[in-house]
């Protein structure tokens, strides 16, 4: 059953552009043309992905998510597009990000409705597989509001699976199963990824750095649970990155960025690529982090250690490389040094008998060679992230 549940997808986490959480359910074109979910919003995110280097930095998927959809099923009860906003319906809009070298994703629900209150894919498991197939999907976005029982959510998250797959057509599959489950279930993340490319476990993610922070304590908080499932083909999904937009402070989006990395998380923007400013855009088409983001081994990284307001994490890297990161979560005052030894890393193998470190964010250069029994001592800013390559 595993063996046919896989898809041979998302060997490494998905990379793209998702609307919602910059664009939410923008539905009135009308009064706010630059601010609707429409097809315009996508073709122009198409088209800025492609011209300011985004594609080429890795970033293949184009994510429409809730309020797409018209109130009504058609007559034939397939989905379909809200006629105003995507005149020339989701094919259409397909065969231009396709046109463009991109990859389209799309937003559905296991239950009777979407979190907005469009149609949902209950009881239509196979028809809306085939119809987005036909369409030319290659990422369904699957949440999981308004299902009567757990049991009807899990059996709905497993149908879909199957329903994909049988297209025949490669289509990534994003779930919110764990996150629905877990007030009432622990999760079974063996039989999640058996269904499942990347799955969300907690809370949307908001462009503040609480909401960043909350992401990063219950990450570290389950752990033990959570890290080693995550791998080729499937991976937890801690939500979007923020950088870009209003709530974060510059070390805050670096700390995003170098974290997500270590987390080996899908790297999905939310943000508006016609506005946004040279820094940001530097940042979230770093080479170097993305190399970690990407790395073909594909371990999701750990918190090593806790010592008063600094945390410690590591992520094992292909070639016998780890990348590390130091995270100040202080919120007052000013930069202050975090010192360790070399021998934590990696199981006291990191460095034995020596190694080189690099530093890759907050900027990029090189520290030198260092012995296994060496310490080190880093300066980091409030909220902010020290990333490493050792």
């Amino acid at each position: 059953a595993a063996l046919a549940l896989d898809n041979g997808l998302a060997r490494t986490p998905p990379m793209g552009w998702l609307h919602w959480e910059r664009f939410l359910c923008g539905t009135d074109c009308a009064a706010e043309p630059r601010r609707c979910v429409s097809e315009q919003l996508f073709v122009e995110m198409a088209d800025r992905m492609v011209a300011e280097g985004w594609r080429d930095a890795g970033y293949e998927f184009i994510c429409i998510d809730d309020c797409w959809m018209a109130p009504t099923r058609d007559k034939h009860g397939r989905l379909q597009a809200d006629p105003k906003r995507f005149p020339g319906g989701i094919r259409k809009l397909a065969d231009y990000v396709h046109s463009k070298g991109l990859k389209l994703g799309i937003y559905s629900d296991v239950g009777n409705k979407t979190c907005a209150g469009f149609p949902g894919s209950y009881d239509h498991y196979d028809l809306d597989a085939q119809t987005f197939a036909s369409w030319g999907v290659d990422l369904l976005k699957f949440d999981g509001c308004n299902s009567d029982s757990l049991e009807l959510l899990a059996e709905g998250y497993r149908r879909m699976s199957l329903a994909l797959n049988k297209t025949g057509r490669s289509i990534v599959y994003s779930c919110e199963w764990p996150f629905y489950l877990r007030p009432t279930q622990q999760p079974n993340y063996t039989e999640i990824k058996q269904y499942c490319n990347h799955w969300r476990n907690f809370y949307d993610v908001y462009d503040s750095w609480s909401s960043i922070k909350s992401i990063l304590d219950w990450t570290a908080l389950h752990q033990d649970t959570i890290v080693k499932i995550a791998g080729p083909g499937g991976w937890n999904d801690p939500d979007m990155a923020m950088i870009g937009n209003f709530g974060l402070s510059w070390d805050q989006s670096v700390t995003q960025m170098a974290m997500w990395a270590i987390m080996a998380a899908p790297l999905f923007m939310s943000n508006d690529l016609r506005h946004i400013s040279p820094e940001a855009k530097c940042l979230l088409q770093n080479k170097e982090v993305i190399a970690i983001n990407q790395d073909p081994l594909g371990k999701q990284g750990y918190q090593l250690t806790k010592d008063k307001n600094f945390q410690l994490w590591e992520r094992p890297l292909s070639g016998r490389a780890y990348a590390v990161a130091v995270l100040n979560h202080q919120e007052i005052g000013g930069p202050q040094k975090f010192t360790f030894s070399l021998t934590f890393l990696g199981n006291g193998l990191a460095c034995n008998p020596a190694c080189s470190i690099r530093q890759v964010l907050p900027v990029s250069r090189d520290w030198g060679v260092y012995s296994w029994i060496s310490s080190l001592s880093v300066e980091v800013n409030p909220t902010g992230t020290v990333l490493l390559k050792v």
